[in-house]
């Protein structure tokens, strides 16, 4: 039997982001949105590796297994769109250019971070679905809302909704859910609304009558969990499609709005850069790269084609660069951490006034506060201090102190 989550594993739901492509954030939706996000984040992993570890157990494996993927490479995009925010933020000092830059990344494509392997054609994948052999370019609210999406449909399809044994809750989370996708189905075309309306209201009809079987005192335990796997595939598909005529609006317009996110993505790491030299020693000595350096947009389909290619491989050089400065920082906060674990682990074996663990505290302190911070030196001054725990921990009480 399969383990259930947590109450601290609770499903997460996106926030709604603000402002628009092209207007600047205001800062306090910004704070807001930034707080929000990085909640949805950290929550939303914690729920990943809840699913990836039941679809390890599952029968049913090998049909979840690239669903899995395909969330855990949503959920990276977003982690990543989101460092650069935060980068970009720098803690509130931001000005009108700033905000209008936080506003691109936000509403500007994430296609330079998805996998497109992930979205290709596999035969255990449902019938129907909507993800096909070629790369998916979404923004940031409709990655966070897949990833929504394909997070519900993989907890129904385990039997690992946290409230599962809780029918009323799981009605309430399905009647919002019909709310989402009634608001996505308000972004369809005019003459392409007819057939989702349809689906829409027979899946709502279908909700209702749930709902009102339930203050009869029926059963609905047969009948909620295959709504629940059609909504989230229903809602899944809105958004994906969504994208897909977004797709074929043309090259041009495609290839100059992968242009405008790079151009934002290339800025918002050149603040990333600039933050990880002022604070770690030795730092990465990559360059961003510059997407200007591509020259003007072309005219022909095949320079369009060789265009965006080029593209897309300044965007993969720009990952590297950014995973490489954002480690080094990591680096730095993780010894921080250690630090801040060994001297209350110090402190607990009652090692907290050592004179010479105080001393060689106060040196570790003072490198890791420095700036910038030699990482080499802090990395043995911090292995040393808990070498040296370590070796009080293993000597007599009077000996150690």
């Amino acid at each position: 039997m399969t383990t259930p989550p947590s109450p601290r594993a609770r499903a997460v739901v996106a926030p709604a982001a603000p402002g628009r492509l092209g207007v600047p954030l205001h800062p306090e939706q910004a704070r807001r949105y930034l707080g929000e996000m990085i909640t949805w984040v950290d929550g939303r992993r914690r729920e990943l590796d809840l699913l990836d570890a039941a679809v390890l157990k599952s029968p049913h494996r090998a049909q979840l297994t690239r669903d899995m993927m395909l969330s855990l490479a949503l959920w990276k995009a977003v982690k990543d769109r989101l460092d650069l925010l935060l980068a970009t933020w720098d803690s509130g000092r931001v000005g009108l250019t700033e905000r209008e830059r936080m506003a691109a990344l936000i509403w500007g494509r994430l296609d330079a971070t998805l996998d497109p392997s992930l979205l290709a054609a596999d035969a255990n994948r449902d019938a129907g679905s909507p993800l096909g052999t070629d790369g998916l370019s979404v923004s940031l609210p409709e990655a966070c809302r897949l990833a929504d999406a394909m997070a519900a449909q993989l907890r129904t399809r385990l039997k690992l909704d946290p409230d599962a044994d809780q029918v009323t809750a799981r009605l309430r989370d399905l009647r919002a859910q019909i709310e989402r996708i009634r608001d996505q189905v308000a972004l369809e075309p005019a003459g392409l609304r007819n057939e989702p309306e349809a689906k829409l209201s027979e899946l709502a009809q279908r909700v209702n009558n749930m709902v009102q079987r339930l203050d009869r005192g029926g059963d609905i335990g047969g009948m909620i969990g295959p709504a629940e796997i059609e909504a989230a595939r229903f809602e899944r598909d809105l958004i994906v499609g969504g994208v897909e005529r977004r797709e074929a609006r043309g090259l041009v317009d495609k290839a100059r709005e992968l242009r405008d996110d790079l151009e934002s993505r290339q800025a918002a790491m050149e603040q990333l850069v600039t933050q990880c030299v002022r604070r770690v020693v030795p730092a990465p000595r990559y360059a961003v790269p510059d997407p200007e350096a591509l020259g003007p947009l072309p005219n022909t389909r095949p320079e369009l084609e060789d265009y965006l290619e080029k593209l897309h491989r300044v965007g993969r050089a720009m990952q590297v660069v950014q995973d490489a400065y954002t480690q080094a920082l990591q680096q730095h906060e993780d010894l921080v951490d250690r630090l801040a674990g060994q001297r209350s682990r110090a402190v607990r074996l009652g090692f907290g006034s050592n004179a010479d663990l105080t001393a060689l505290d106060a040196l570790a302190t003072d490198i890791l506060t420095r700036r910038p911070s030699p990482v080499p030196l802090a990395t043995e001054l911090v292995e040393a201090y808990e070498v040296f725990v370590q070796w009080l921990a293993s000597q007599p009480k009077e000996q150690a102190e």
